[in-house]
């Protein structure tokens, strides 16, 4: 049974419902799922005033443990077309694990937010997955057999680099069904992968 651990930062929620969509796919492919977030870099006081969401149940992930796991599916909110600084920051820890090519061969895989529909999911993705080849991770993404990602009578997100979601400017816009059936299919083909890569 393939181990998955899917990694993710949340400020307001949405990366969070993704990752339990993601979740909900590893767990649709008989794969062993653990879901875990990155340390808060803002404190709580001014987290609070900006309206973060500070209670999230999900634990916080050391470095030490990624090598744990057969897959690592990363989830993160945008910042400027990059990743947020809290998943930055924790993968700027990994350099030892790069020293000691810890995560070469495991599969690594992205979804994102974006407040907007152009506001840069598929770089935040792509430039993620620069890291992810530095580390030696075999990147797997959200291929066109899910159809759901060509959808044109709603606004949604989805790519062939990973699920993605909107969240409005404000964060009143939470992700859709269509976007979650996209993170849940990406979890089940990240695990089925996994697993075939885990068995040789």
């Amino acid at each position: 049974m393939a181990k998955v651990l899917v990694l993710y930062y949340s400020s307001y929620g949405h990366i969070e419902k993704m990752a339990a969509a993601v979740a909900e796919g590893v767990r649709d492919a008989g794969a062993e799922v653990t879901i875990k977030r990155v340390p808060e870099l803002v404190p709580e006081e001014i987290a609070r005033k900006s309206g973060m969401k500070v209670d999230q149940a999900a634990p916080i992930a050391t470095v030490a443990e990624l090598p744990d796991y057969d897959a690592i599916i990363f989830g993160t909110p945008t910042r400027f077309g990059n990743m947020a600084s809290q998943m930055r920051n924790f993968l700027d820890q990994t350099g030892g694990l790069w020293m000691s090519g810890a995560l070469i061969g495991k599969v690594g895989s992205v979804f994102a937010s974006t407040a907007t529909q152009h506001g840069g999911q598929e770089t935040t993705i792509t430039s993620f997955h620069t890291t992810l080849l530095h580390q030696g991770m075999v990147i797997v993404g959200c291929p066109y057999s899910e159809t759901r990602q060509m959808t044109m009578d709603e606004i949604t997100g989805g790519s062939p680099y990973g699920a993605t979601t909107l969240a409005a400017g404000d964060g009143s816009r939470q992700p859709s069904e269509n976007e979650l059936a996209i993170a849940r299919f990406q979890g089940k083909h990240v695990a089925q992968i996994a697993a075939k890569l885990a068995a040789r």
